[in-house]
């Protein structure tokens, strides 16, 4: 038998599948960013923005749910089989939101996308942990993230173009039939569980067990607490852009086509800068990076108020993803980090349970707030929660030891750098 080891380009293989796989699920959710909310409105005359945004809130719901679930048991029944029985689940979608003849079959496949999704992107971000060990955490969680963000981008853009085209249904959902025939084949047929990779590093882990994982993951720790907290408004203002942003750029007159390039943008920042945000986890102190990255979002959704332009909204949502794409990878790392190899998996689904629950609450928020009194209230309220979550990472988490860099320290040292080459310069003259 091969001996197991751990790291990025000992299981190089694996892990590129994995990345693949994890671009089918991420499209999966990109099938409905563009043209959803379209779909309420102009098939279904659904006016009020809370019932618009109903399919999040249960989409929110039921991923959250499962992402604890999964946790739970992936160091029993192992990662490979939830990964399949994800993708089982995602079967009908694609066929419900085609043939819907009512909301209610919206809402129901999205009960189902959320169970797939918390399935198969709770198993892959896990697998991947397993595979590459201690030092690579953050650069695989970036690999990890940009392909299911990059494929949100991608599949949102599509479907946006196909339906300016072709119509709102059935055309732009034949896309999810492709990836759920990839997705699920490519699961059964090539990808191999890492539970001999969880006990070779075990081996050698020095992290104490958590006491109580669900209590210390939510708050307790103040680490795992303040990544939590992050997680959950995170995900609020992400619930609050995919459900208000195609219905914002509408009321200002921008076409599907462009709301698609829109509502891609985001994403697509999102998912390739976590190509760069990913390596800068594994080298910056991981509380400077979640700082700033909350801050920036929270900048960009309240100056997104005063937006009318294009090249406004195009601006601002590179802004948004930039800031996101700084504490995705971070977060799954930052866990990782604290925790030991077999608390890791429930930690993280617990971690995803409070983050995902984010999506549920922020479009209940946003759409009793754009009711009750106007979509630019909700988007400034969104952002006011985002910026306190900002200050609570700045003044609850610590850096850990070990070689972590100051992004401040960093940037003044280079800046020392620079003038002494300057310095050096004018006296070479």
């Amino acid at each position: 038998m091969k001996q197991v080891q751990l790291g990025l380009k000992e299981n190089w293989k694996q892990f590129t599948l994995l990345v693949i796989i994890n671009g089918f699920v991420g499209g999966m959710v990109g099938l409905e960013r563009s043209i959803l909310p379209q779909i309420a409105e102009k098939e279904f005359a659904i006016a009020a923005k809370t019932a618009i945004l109903s399919f999040i809130i249960v989409f929110g719901i039921v991923k959250a749910i499962t992402n604890y679930y999964t946790g739970t048991l992936a160091n029993t029944f192992g990662r490979k089989k939830l990964l399949v029985a994800g993708w089982i689940m995602a079967v009908p979608i694609p066929f419900m939101l085609m043939f819907a003849p009512n909301w209610s079959w919206i809402i129901a496949a999205n009960v189902l996308l959320g169970i797939s999704q918390g399935l198969t992107w709770s198993s892959t971000v896990v697998m991947k942990i397993d595979l590459v060990g201690e030092k690579q955490r953050g650069f695989a969680m970036g690999l990890n993230e940009f392909a299911g963000y990059i494929a949100v981008a991608l599949v949102a853009f599509l479907t946006g173009w196909v339906a300016s085209e072709y119509g709102i249904r059935p055309y732009p959902f034949y896309i999810g039939i492709v990836l759920v025939f990839f997705g699920l084949t490519g699961s059964i047929f090539f990808i191999k569980d890492t539970k001999q990779h969880v006990e070779k590093d075990t081996i050698n882990n020095i992290i104490p067990r958590l006491k109580n994982i669900f209590w210390d993951t939510t708050w307790k720790n103040k680490n795992l607490g303040s990544v939590t907290q992050a997680g959950l408004i995170n995900n609020l203002n992400d619930g609050m852009v995919w459900g208000i942003f195609p219905i914002l750029l509408a009321s200002k007159g921008f076409t599907i086509g462009e709301i698609g390039i829109v509502t891609a943008i985001y994403p697509a920042v999102w998912g390739i800068g976590q190509l760069f945000t990913g390596k800068m986890a594994d080298k910056f102190c991981k509380k400077d990076m979640l700082y700033t990255g909350m801050l920036l979002q929270a900048l960009a959704l309240i100056v997104l108020v005063f937006a009318n332009t294009m090249i406004h909204f195009v601006l601002l949502s590179s802004i948004l993803g930039w800031g996101t794409a700084m504490v995705y990878p971070t977060f799954l790392a930052t866990v990782a980090e604290n925790t030991h190899p077999q608390d890791r998996a429930k930690s993280i689904g617990i971690f995803r349970l409070w983050r995902d629950l984010g999506y549920a609450i922020g479009a209940i928020l946003t759409g009793i707030i754009a009711d009750l009194i106007n979509i630019n209230a909700a988007i400034i309220f969104i952002g006011l929660l985002t910026f306190t979550s900002s200050v609570i990472i700045r003044y609850r988490m610590k850096c850990q030891s070990g070689g972590a860099v100051k992004i401040t320290d960093w940037i003044m040292n280079k800046h020392k750098q620079h003038a002494q080459t300057g310095t050096a310069g004018v006296q070479c003259n």
